[in-house]
């Protein structure tokens, strides 16, 4: 026993010792293999990804059908059971549970992807500006960061999503997105401020390369690594933030399209007698958030030489 952990030891040794020589995408890798943390967090993401894609498939009946409602009573407060057909039964419509929580992991998922992803473009865009060419326009642009930065992130959401007359999901999806914008810029900004001492952008400077091309050549593919962690990271928010804002009323109207914020909203009346049709979205809402902060604890410990356990 002693034996197999000091030649296990030794492995890990050679295996850290012999990054010097890869890519650090390689290294990284490398060490997110051996991440338990990363494992289960990959795991947790890959699980839910496959249900989201296959769930018109998996889904055994229309979301919007209220096929059990003869079983409903309103005067008795009581809802369809799990039963053949209807594994986790109904909820207080008649609809099928089970069928509504499939359905609305792709809505969940593809809002807080697209959010995030929009949110990282608007980012890129400032972080490179500030961070590219200092002085005046480094100090409007960290100006108008500052300002979104001040204001709470859920309170800003609602805020924007507010002013909309008509909420859908596109309304959520911007204000989920316009809340990220200055994070990713803010941490763009630093990472190409450092890139401008560096010695590779001082030394292409030397020899006459153009400025465009030392911004998108050598600055910014080397300050890209902590902005996709965050990118990681703020898929989780963006989830709790998308539906928290259809938990409040400020996503679609129309509950014939599940999502699991809007399916939370919707049990706060019956939650006293009928748990569990809350239970089920906030678990997975919970999950798949656990799932991206897991995978994005792990990706800033293999890219950061500074974070590693």
């Amino acid at each position: 026993m002693v034996g197999n952990t000091r030649r296990r030891a030794r492995i890990d040794a050679l295996a850290e010792a012999s990054d010097g020589g890869v890519s650090l995408a390689a290294s990284a890798w490398r060490r997110l293999r051996r991440s338990p943390v990363f494992l289960i967090g990959a795991s947790i993401i890959v699980v839910f990804v496959l249900l989201a894609l296959l769930a018109p498939v998996l889904a055994p009946h229309d979301p919007a059908q209220r096929l059990l409602d003869a079983q409903v009573s309103r005067a008795d407060n009581t809802i369809p059971p799990p039963q053949p057909g209807f594994p986790l039964g109904g909820d207080q419509y008649g609809r099928d549970l089970f069928s509504r929580l499939l359905l609305g992991s792709q809505q969940t998922l593809l809002v807080a992807v697209l959010a995030t992803v929009i949110g990282l473009g608007g980012g890129l865009v400032l972080g490179v500006l500030a961070g590219a060419f200092a002085g005046w326009v480094d100090a409007v642009v960290m100006r108008i960061v500052d300002v979104l930065l001040s204001i709470p992130s859920l309170l800003l959401a609602v805020s924007i999503g507010a002013l909309f007359a008509n909420q859908t999901q596109f309304t959520v999806i911007l204000a989920v997105a316009i809340v990220q914008i200055p994070i990713f810029g803010r941490l763009l900004r630093g990472t190409m401020l450092a890139q401008r001492a560096s010695d590779h952008v001082l030394a292409a400077r030397a020899l006459g390369v153009k400025e465009r091309s030392v911004v998108f050549r050598h600055m910014l593919p080397n300050a890209l690594g902590p902005v996709i962690v965050q990118a990681t990271l703020g898929l989780a928010v963006a989830i709790i933030d998308a539906a928290a804002l259809s938990f409040l009323g400020l996503g679609a109207a129309d509950d014939s399209v599940p999502e699991w914020g809007q399916m939370l909203g919707g049990a706060q009346n019956v939650i006293d007698s009928h748990p569990q049709l809350a239970f089920w979205p906030a678990g997975c809402i919970v999950l798949v958030a656990l799932g991206f902060t897991l995978v994005g604890e792990s990706l800033r410990d293999a890219l950061d030489p500074k974070q590693r356990r």
